[in-house]
């Protein structure tokens, strides 16, 4: 017998702190994006350096320790691994405001990457057994919410806060001493996050589903990484389709986010507190219709039959994105963020629906584990090396600052029809993959 899933309201309340939570995780992690120039210009460093703390530095951490949490959060309580991750990074964005050199602010944003280890393994793991399976790709969708509502935020709140204590100068603070306005942007966004770490304790721990008979993994004890390992083996290229594709679409979508703002500055001379309004608002409002709409339409391909509807949502977005990369040569301001109003929307589009897609073929002893993997090569390739790439192809290519919508414009065309093709020659792997997950009872324990 199946056992029911937990009320939806409980379920919804969870899902409402935990995207509150991940909407301050990318506050905290995108706020360096606008503060580019006054960055460069206060630690004397390149645009190469820049992406290094605004990709790999913030990688880093996850490349360590995202799968050891991810493993933590398939067998102890999760709801702790999210507020003690809350919490961690919320005081190390604190202190990326303290940093007077490249090598402090690095070490900083070393620390904020726990958000994206502890947060989001954790909470995927727990929205699949908050939601049934034709509710999944939903939920994940607004969590991944998260994503352009901090981001848009991010924007907004550090170029208003630019805007007001831009024009004092430094301004000293009770025992944080002399704090330029860059740096008192980093305070203000961090500190907040210790709130939403306490309210993270309220969320109730739901009972573990889905769990393969066969594996030694219990709700008290992790499966070995070596039967992980041979699980996605055994279903390599279900997985391979779906963690190419994302890692080819995160490599732009990251380039993309980082850079975009600092593009507008040098390309139309637009200043960082009408960039983050404009851009900001634009990215909260169409990112996150974005976000949601993927799941509708996966939805709407599943009432029509098409079981592998996730990964076929992701195969379009890839392809609607890819003339989108026309957005980089248009010839003044209007005309770029008026294009860069679909690629926000189809760069948030993806992101659930590849999450849904994963744990659906995913038993609940991985999943955690699983999402770690995703998350690695998302934030190593996407952001450790998206970030880095567009600044590399600026920096040591065209080797002009000036030519960054056009190192913007390269990956995209490299990367777009590439991750569609991706998806295209895994659908049927993943259709088979799914036919053996319905095998699985969703109470406690089946055979493989």
């Amino acid at each position: 017998m199946s056992r029911p899933y937990p009320p939806l309201m409980q379920a919804n309340y969870s899902l409402a702190i935990l995207l509150l939570a991940y909407i301050f995780s990318f506050i905290d992690r995108q706020i360096l994006s606008l503060l580019v120039e006054p960055i460069r210009a206060d630690l004397n460093i390149s645009d190469f350096q820049i992406s290094l703390l605004q990709g790999m530095a913030f990688a880093i951490f996850y490349v360590l320790m995202g799968i050891p949490v991810g493993r933590l959060a398939d067998r102890g309580n999760r709801k702790l691994i999210i507020a003690v991750g809350i919490c961690l990074w919320s005081i190390m964005t604190a202190l990326c405001g303290m940093a007077s050199t490249f090598a402090i602010l690095f070490i900083a944003r070393i620390g904020v990457g726990v958000g994206e280890a502890a947060l989001s393994p954790a909470s995927y793991s727990m929205l699949a057994d908050y939601y049934p399976p034709k509710r999944l790709a939903r939920a994940t969708s607004i969590f991944s919410m998260g994503i352009t509502i901090g981001s848009g935020l991010a924007f907004i709140v550090g170029g208003s806060v630019l805007s007001l204590v831009s024009t004092a100068g430094a301004i000293d603070l009770p025992m944080l001493g002399a704090l330029k306005p860059w740096q008192i942007a980093f305070v203000v966004v961090g500190l907040p996050g210790l709130v939403i770490s306490a309210l993270a304790f309220t969320i109730k721990e739901p009972p573990r589903r889905g769990l393969m008979a066969g594996q030694t993994g219990t709700p008290s004890r992790a499966v070995p990484l070596s039967e992980v390992f041979r699980f996605i083996l055994g279903r390599w290229k279900s997985y391979a389709s779906i963690f190419g594709s994302i890692g080819l679409l995160s490599l732009f979508g990251y380039g993309f986010l980082n850079w975009y703002p600092t593009f507008l500055t040098r390309t139309y001379g637009m200043s960082l507190t009408e960039i983050g309004l404009k851009f900001g608002t634009l990215y909260l409002i169409f990112g996150s219709a974005g976000a949601i709409s993927g799941a509708l339409v996966s939805e709407f391909l599943a009432r029509r039959g098409h079981q592998d509807a996730n990964p076929k949502t992701v195969m379009l977005v890839a392809l609607a994105l890819t003339p989108m990369a026309l957005g980089m040569l248009m010839p003044n301001a209007t005309l770029a963020l008026l294009f860069a109003v679909p690629t926000v929307f189809l760069l948030n589009a993806h992101f659930g629906v590849s999450i849904a897609a994963i744990q659906l073929i995913t038993p609940n002893q991985m999943r955690a584990v699983m999402s770690a993997l995703f998350l690695f090569i998302t934030t190593l390739v996407g952001l450790g090396c998206g970030t880095s790439l567009v600044a590399f192809l600026t920096d040591f290519v065209f080797q002009d600052t000036g030519a960054l919508r056009y190192s913007l414009l390269v990956v995209s065309l490299l990367t777009c029809p590439v991750a569609a093709l991706t998806i295209l020659v895994g659908l049927k792997p993943y259709g088979r993959a799914l036919e053996e997950a319905r095998s699985w009872d969703g109470s406690t324990t089946v055979k493989a």
